[in-house]
């Protein structure tokens, strides 16, 4: 199963972006997770099928309703067999 990691920049913390992010990845049948970065970014990695994970891009780069996303940059990942859920978290 492909997976993604995304890096998300701009006003991405404080504005539900992790919570709206799972609910979207839910939606799509993604694993993986979104996580707040000490330096203001939030991470996705994400699993699944390449039309999902192409929709989430697209969905990235908008945000929710508060975020404002000024860069997404994204790089492809080994599979992790672990990961059967979409959780969110800091790091």
């Amino acid at each position: 199963m492909p997976c993604r990691c995304y890096w998300i920049s701009g006003r991405v913390q404080g504005v539900n972006f992790r919570a709206s992010t799972q609910h979207q990845a839910r939606q799509l049948g993604l694993t993986g997770h979104a996580l707040n970065l000490r330096d203001g970014r939030v991470e996705v990695l994400a699993c699944g099928t390449l039309e999902a994970l192409a929709q989430l891009e697209v969905w990235l780069r908008q945000g929710p309703p508060g975020a404002r996303v000024d860069e997404v940059e994204s790089g492809d990942m080994p599979a992790d067999p672990g990961v059967s859920d979409f959780r969110t978290g800091s790091r």
